[in-house]
């Protein structure tokens, strides 16, 4: 009964964690204006997006006004999806390299200015996986199902445990490399503070002594 109730509690706490992963919201996007959102994604990692336009008036078709293009980037700026005045749409693809994922939405200017609301939900990892379409081709049961998502829950947590590791370790390179420069840049700074004092008082001296005054 204990271990029952404990694999019962991992299948939750598994569940919980996984729906902290993917990032679904609603925002306003003005005519004329862009809107970018970022996600951090390890290489390897699969990414699934899609959306779309919310119709203002419903039971009417979308208005021609709301239009928007979109464009997905990798860290290096290459493109892994562009939707071009289109009122909907999703792309899926594996990160080629870890980084900042960019996917940015913009509408062409219209006057008076028209205010697009756009649902958009990006989810990436295990989150990203059809657990539905999983389930009917390997007949799995329910049991067995949430121990698969689990496993593939804690596999991707930990890989990207190692992932951050790497970007910290990335980043304390970094300040070192700062700190190391900086402290070169310190010490010739202060030589030419004393080079320069150094001549001042040569300078007076020199100057002095053809006054006579020393």
């Amino acid at each position: 009964m204990y271990r029952l109730n404990l694999g019962l509690f991992l299948i939750i706490l598994g569940l919980i964690l996984e729906t902290d992963i993917g990032e679904s919201m609603r925002f306003e996007l003005e005519s004329g204006k862009t809107k970018c959102i970022s996600e951090d994604i390890m290489a390897n990692a699969l990414t699934v997006g899609k959306y779309s336009i919310v119709n203002p008036n419903d039971g009417y078709h979308l208005p021609d006004s709301h239009k928007l293009t979109a464009r997905v980037t990798s860290p290096y700026g290459n493109n892994y999806h562009l939707g071009d005045h289109v009122d909907s749409g999703h792309f899926a693809f594996i990160a080629a390299e870890g980084g900042d994922y960019t996917t940015c939405f913009w509408s062409i200017q219209h006057k008076p200015p028209v205010t697009l609301t756009i649902d958009f939900d990006w989810k990436t990892g295990v989150t990203a996986k059809d657990w539905s379409n999983v389930a009917k081709k390997g007949q799995i049961q329910t049991m067995e199902l949430e121990l698969k998502r689990l496993y593939d829950t804690v596999t991707s947590i930990h890989e990207e445990m190692f992932y951050l590791r790497e970007r910290e370790e990335e980043m304390q390179q970094l300040n070192r490399e700062t700190n190391s420069k900086m402290a070169t840049l310190s010490f010739f700074s202060l030589l030419v503070c004393l080079s320069v004092a150094g001549l001042q008082i040569w300078h007076l001296k020199s100057f002095f002594e053809r006054k006579k005054l020393l």
